[in-house]
């Protein structure tokens, strides 16, 4: 059973995602509503993964919050937002996320988005020289 943290602003998606991640197995440790949150309570609950909204209340949106938390404690984040504009997908790139996948969500899509995204970091934990090359730090030799 992976431990989830769920954030967004909107209380009925957090519920929804809450909801699904239960009938999937997975644990919710935590609910955020800001960015701001999110950080902190990753840092409290420290889950196996985030699913992460973008655009939310505060002074940290989505992809700033995304960045502290996978940098700052190696957790990944997968997002679920409205918003697939060229731009926004741009700003997404730079934080190296697990996935991402656009509002309305159905359950086979999160499914399989939060399996594969569990999956590359196990594996990724498993190969400390995959690792620094999935992050740019070595490069792939192939």
């Amino acid at each position: 059973m992976s431990q989830i943290l769920v954030v967004d602003d909107e209380a009925i998606i957090t519920m929804q995602l809450e909801e699904r991640m239960s009938a999937l197995g997975h644990k919710v440790v935590g609910m955020a509503s800001s960015g701001d949150d999110a950080i902190a309570k990753a840092r409290g609950a420290k889950p196996d993964i985030v699913l992460m909204d973008i655009v939310m209340p505060g002074k940290t949106n989505g992809i700033a919050a995304a960045k502290v938390i996978h940098e700052e404690m190696d957790i990944p984040v997968i997002f679920i937002t409205s918003y697939a504009d060229d731009k926004i997908i741009q700003e997404v790139k730079k934080v190296n996320p697990y996935g991402y996948i656009v509002k309305p969500f159905n359950e086979l899509e999160l499914k399989a988005t939060v399996e594969l995204a569990l999956f590359r970091k196990k594996t990724e934990d498993a190969d400390p020289a995959k690792r620094r090359r999935v992050k740019g730090a070595v490069p792939d030799p192939t």
